[in-house]
């Protein structure tokens, strides 16, 4: 056995192998994979292995694009073929107008990555799956490329492919313990020696955390006992003459595939149950739970009901195996948060139909730095220390109670919340606040005109529009006030933090105290990694604020590029702080009203900040506006925030101040062509691509990134980002969906919501650089409905930003 080597993959299912694989296809042949038993002998070797292209954004449904070209690459391999039924097509059923809207935008959203599916009526269903009923049916969304493989062969494929590449694997291996150095390289130490490497992966399965706390970190990953059966053959199966296509079933919580000449059948019951929470056999290998068929019978209920077919075959052989969850459902793919030269690929309930593409990402991210497609929805940073098991479990029952039902937009479940909150959060609920989540925190969406007011959830507008519309009138016209908990806030201190700042911005910083600027961070391909809104305050210390989903992410890339001998101290105040947002014209009548400070246009510009007091609680200031209004940024310690809140709302009162939410944010943040991280600012544009070169200072020494920026900007833009006026007063454009012109894809959504200031339906996209100039016409594929619109200045609110500066 090697005692040094380049990587290490603890774990030998899927995700394993998989990781291994690519490592080599990026060009690493000096890696290793341990498993403590035999290959595919935790979940993998069970699973039903179903490989769909289906999936909740374009990075999914590109790493699931990836799986099936390498999965039909495999299976076609003379010297090593493996049974994969490619092809044989799947239809996700739907009841209600909502889920059909959903699968019209799903569409819309794969084809802008190269993949089609259709949106089929209840007798098309049937037509093609002849076995259901179409009873309590309105239609369904049809993968042409939907299919199964042996999960065994597949795995095993991989890993042969990746020996003959120079990779080794040291099978009944088991992990003893994890020593991370100084220099941040590893010492994995085994039952048959120690291996020294520069990088480790987490692919353990349902072990993960036995892995993770060698390493002295927990993982957000549950496991759930996930039965299926297979049944007899079935004479019409035998008669079809073909394949039948997959089943996924929304309304009965079930899915189906053939088998043989039968099928295989799983439940996704509502009386779920986990498993391994207060630890795992060390002998659970290739095992199984006890069968509980009792618990999934009103499942098969459902099941009979749509496939008739069932109640006259029987049941061959019961299988009732662990299947891992994360704290929202999605995998874990990449850095391990908070270490060094860690990563993981975790979290995969849907392992085998995505293993492929998690481990060619991950491979991507390990020895690039990037992917090729931003992996944010992946990335474990995106939980911040909030997923403990009791919260872990409660969010793994409801992500499995939800198998088939997807969220739609603006709708947060219920399991496990609240997680975080602020004073506020009791007083904002009295208000009649209806609350959204952001990194867990609880924070306004927007204020309930009645007690009994209901949103009806889909991908039209609905009940909230006059909603949004009144609050943003309110800041508009008067003052309104909003809580933006979570923030994420470091406090840099230190000799070196302003040449620090400046190697880590691609523009210039305001360096003068009691000035504010915004900022972006790169990585080293030039591409977008952070926004950043730096604060000099009067008394020397430096904040940097980014979003709250940043706060684990930023943390990590700062870090990672202070310096040895770099006098630069971090300190996260993000849980200590909470800002309230006074925005409108009448804002400075308020602040007047509630603290001694001068609050004058000449005594507090525009982008200053300052310490005061807001009542009698101590506050920083900062006069910046992601609404286009008039605003004040007031940053409170979270034990005096309710006094500070107390203090603003009696001194609103004859202002006619008004709380607004997060929903009103988003509407007046579009109107001013400001930018969210993760939904327009993203890894795979530059910010040339993305309309930011007016914070780029290519003249500066040096920064993160610019020598492959400069490269990239002599190679020219291959898309831009712009505003499009959609001529659609029915429904917004949804995150991915598609641009259109002529039955071509030439861009896509980022973000869309109505205008309420301008009175237009507005929306952000990527699109070809050739197309991106004012009054260019286009089409959106709308859920389903290609809808005429065109391309618009950015700003279209108040452009000259006369308001925030008066």
């Amino acid at each position: 056995m090697k005692s040094q080597t380049r990587c290490v993959v603890i774990g030998g299912g899927i995700a394993g192998c998989s990781t291994l694989y690519h490592l080599t296809q990026e060009g690493w042949s000096d890696v290793v994979l341990v498993e403590r038993d035999e290959l595919t002998s935790g979940t993998t070797w069970h699973s039903a292995a179903q490989v769909t292209n289906f999936g909740m954004n374009q990075t999914m449904v590109g790493l699931k694009t990836h799986s099936i070209n390498l999965y039909k690459e495999l299976a076609d391999d003379p010297d090593y073929p493996i049974n994969y039924h490619h092809g044989d097509g799947g239809i996700r059923l739907a009841n209600t107008e909502a889920q059909m809207d959903g699968y019209r935008h799903f569409a819309s959203m794969a084809r802008g990555m190269g993949v089609h599916f259709e949106v089929l009526d209840a007798a098309e269903c049937a037509r093609r799956h002849p076995l259901i009923s179409t009873d309590n049916l309105l239609g369904g969304l049809w993968d042409p490329l939907d299919g199964d493989i042996d999960p065994a062969q597949l795995c095993q494929a991989l890993a042969r492919r990746a020996r003959t590449a120079g990779a080794e694997i040291y099978r009944h291996t088991p992990v003893t313990g994890l020593t991370q150095h100084a220099d941040d390289s590893w010492t994995v130490h085994t039952d048959k020696g120690d291996i020294r490497t520069e990088i480790v992966v987490n692919a353990c399965g349902y072990r993960v955390n036995e892995v993770g706390a060698m390493m002295g970190v927990h993982h957000p990953v549950m496991s759930m006992e996930h039965q299926y059966f297979l049944t007899e053959p079935i004479q019409q199966i035998i008669d079809a003459g073909h394949r039948m296509p997959l089943l996924r079933c929304p309304i009965s919580d079930y899915y189906c595939r053939q088998e043989k000449q039968g099928l295989l059948l799983g439940f996704y019951e509502q009386d779920c149950r986990t498993w391994g929470m207060d630890g795992i056999d060390p002998n659970f290998t290739n095992a199984l739970c006890p069968d509980d068929l009792d618990r999934v019978t009103d499942v098969l209920e459902g099941a009979f009901a749509r496939m008739p077919a069932l109640m006259e075959v029987g049941i061959h052989t019961v299988v009732n195996g662990p299947i891992t969850y994360s704290l929202d459902g999605a995998p874990l793919v990449g850095p391990i948060p908070g270490k060094r030269n860690a990563f993981c690929i975790i979290g995969l309930r849907a392992g085998l139909g995505e293993g492929g593409g998690h481990g060619w990402l991950l491979a991507q991210q390990i020895v690039h730095g990037e992917a090729c497609y931003d992996t944010w929805p992946l990335d474990p940073r995106r939980f911040t220390g909030h997923g403990n098991v009791e919260l872990t479990a409660l969010k793994a029952i409801e992500e499995y109670q939800n198998e088939f039902r997807f969220e739609f937009p603006h709708e947060h479940r219920p399991a496990g919340r609240p997680v975080k909150t602020t004073p506020l959060t009791p007083i904002l609920a009295a208000e009649g606040a209806d609350f959204t989540v952001v990194n867990g925190w609880e924070r306004a969406d927007y204020i309930k005109p009645t007690s009994d007011f209901h949103e009806t959830h889909g991908f039209r507008f609905n009940e909230t529009f006059d909603v949004v519309a009144a609050e943003v009138e309110a800041v508009q016209t008067a003052v309104g006030l909003c809580e933006v908990n979570g923030f994420n806030r470091y406090e840099l201190t230190g000799s070196d933090v302003h040449s620090f700042l400046d190697r880590m911005i691609c523009g210039r910083l305001p360096r003068k105290p009691g000035r504010v600027g915004l900022g972006y961070l790169l990585n080293h391909h030039g591409m977008i990694k952070a926004e950043a809104t730096i604060a000099n305050l009067p008394d020397g210390r430096v904040w940097y604020g980014s979003a709250a989903a940043a706060e684990a992410h930023d943390m990590d890339w700062l870090t990672r590029h202070i310096r040895p001998g770099e006098d630069v101290q971090i300190h996260s105040l993000t849980n200590a702080h909470t800002i309230l947002v006074l925005a409108g014209p009448k804002s400075r009548e308020v602040m007047q009203a509630v603290s001694r400070a001068d609050w004058s246009k000449p005594a507090f510009p525009w982008l200053s900040v300052r310490q005061c007091f807001i009542g009698i609680a101590p506050a920083v200031v900062m006069g910046v506006s992601f609404s286009g209004e008039l605003a004040y940024e007031i940053h409170i310690p979270n034990n005096q925030l309710y006094a500070a809140w107390l203090a603003l709302r009696r001194a609103g009162e004859a202002h006619g101040l008004r709380l607004f939410g997060a929903r009103a944010v988003e509407s007046m943040r579009l109107e001013k062509g400001f930018l969210h991280w993760k939904s327009d600012l993203l890894t795979e544009f530059d910010p040339f691509e993305t309309g930011l070169a007016r914070f780029v200072t290519l003249d500066k020494p040096d920064f993160i990134g610019k020598p492959a920026l400069e490269t990239r900007r002599t190679q020219g833009p291959r898309k831009r980002l712009v505003t499009l006026d959609i001529d659609n007063s029915n429904a917004p454009a949804h995150p991915g969906a598609s641009v259109m012109l002529n039955d071509r894809v030439v861009g896509t959504v980022t973000s869309g919501a109505w205008g309420h200031r301008t009175g237009k339906n507005l929306a952000y996209a990527f699109i070809a650089p050739d197309l991106a100039q004012p009054g260019t016409a286009i089409e959106i594929d709308i859920i389903g409905r290609l809808t005429p619109s065109r391309v618009i200045p950015p700003s279209p609110y108040d452009p000259d930003m006369t308001r925030p500066r008066q």
